[in-house]
């Protein structure tokens, strides 16, 4: 009979289970198979009942399977529904096949219990959350090593710079000649190069719940995103510098070599190095000589640079020097700066970047925050614009 009845129960299932998939209701006629075979089966179930009870079974959990779970007395404090669900909950997991009545008192509380909802069910769902704040992998590209770097203490200032003239030869004289004749020679020439110390800054408040409670070193992490600021301002002055230069196009590759070759003083050219983007590093690498191999050189002492006429190249993130796109021109101008960055620019650098930080000043005291504040001061100039050849490469 139990056999019986578990095919009875997994028929009306399947019926059920088609219309679902099929998304639509039972027709008339699985509808009627459906109810004949739940009500054969609950026959079933009542004279599988009244044999257990004539043989004395202990207990519903010692009964074989698929038998139905006897009614259990209801707990002080459970509604009936309760009751009926743990019954039900119970017999599942037992494995036995429960019935109509059962199914739904089932589907009902499992629709109350849900992750989705904290309060119904989801607050004992454990989420994977870490607090460890974790940093992208970004290029902080740093030219400030690149230029000179020369501190002062004033907030003005001037250097004096020769001015760049060809190198003539003294006259001869006779051995006999009238030394009045003497040619008068040119005198120096000299240039004034001025500064002016401007003040960069900004800040950032930061509740101080979230300082307290957070389980991290938020203060220190803090500290170093605002000295990244630090960095992207004097990139974007040194940058705005060599932007101020003359730009060179060249048709390809060769017009770097003229640059070092000719365009540069030899003083110059014995130091330069070659700064490119991205996309002008690709351009680069992809070129080769007649015999098949790269143009580029690998550097003995740095195997992961690269070299071009024995000058190294300095490869700059694409956000810190971005090609020049002309979409109308169809055009895809990379940058190539030749020369050497220490004799064409200087970063005239007042102070170093400060950084404060104040739990009662400016707003901190009203809002219950930290502000961090971070000051620095600095120019920068062209030193010798002959030291550098600004070059650009079509490369689309």
């Amino acid at each position: 009979m139990r056999q019986k009845r578990a095919e009875l129960v997994n028929k009306a299932k399947d019926l059920n289970t088609k219309a679902k998939k099929e998304k639509r209701n039972m027709t008339e006629e699985e509808q009627k198979q459906f109810d004949d075979y739940l009500k054969e089966a609950a026959d079933l179930k009542n004279k599988i009942e009244r044999e257990e009870t004539l043989l004395g079974l202990d207990g519903e959990l010692s009964a074989p399977l698929n038998t139905v779970q006897k009614p259990q007395p209801q707990n002080q404090g459970q509604t009936d529904e309760q009751t009926q669900y743990k019954n039900a909950f119970f017999k599942a997991i037992r494995g036995q096949v429960l019935n109509q009545d059962e199914s739904s008192i089932m589907q009902k509380f499992n629709a109350k219990l849900s992750e989705g909802a904290g309060e119904d069910g989801g607050f004992v769902v454990p989420e994977d959350i870490t607090t460890t704040i974790n940093e992208l992998k970004n290029t902080q590209d740093n030219l400030e090593q690149y230029v000179t770097v020369e501190p002062v203490k004033t907030n003005k200032g001037a250097r004096t710079l020769e001015r760049r003239a060809d190198s003539t030869p003294f006259a001869p004289l006779s051995e006999y000649g009238n030394p009045n004749a003497m040619a008068e020679i040119a005198s120096p020439k000299f240039d004034r190069l001025s500064y002016a110390i401007e003040d960069y800054a900004g800040f950032l408040p930061a509740p101080n719940d979230l300082l307290d409670d957070s389980d991290q070193a938020l203060e220190e992490y803090l500290k170093k995103w605002i000295a990244k600021k630090s960095k992207a301002t004097r990139n974007s002055l040194i940058l705005a510098v060599l932007n101020s230069l003359a730009k060179v196009t060249w048709t390809d590759y060769k017009g770097i070599k003229t640059a070092i070759n000719v365009d540069l003083d030899p003083a110059h050219a014995e130091v330069a190095l070659i700064f490119t983007n991205q996309d002008g590093f690709n351009y680069l690498d992809q070129l080769e000589d007649n015999n098949g191999k790269p143009l580029l050189q690998e550097d003995p002492q740095d195997p992961t640079r690269k070299l071009l006429a024995g000058r190294r190249i300095v490869v700059l993130s694409n956000k810190t020097i971005p090609t020049v796109v002309d979409g109308t021109a169809g055009t895809s101008m990379a940058p190539f700066i030749v020369g050497d960055l220490k004799e064409a620019v200087v970063l005239w650098d007042r102070k170093q970047m400060s950084l404060d930080m104040t739990k009662e000043g400016g707003n901190s005291w009203r809002t219950n925050t930290t502000e961090f504040r971070a000051i620095e001061r600095e120019d920068v100039t062209s030193w010798d614009e002959e030291a550098v050849v600004y070059g650009q490469i079509n490369i689309a």
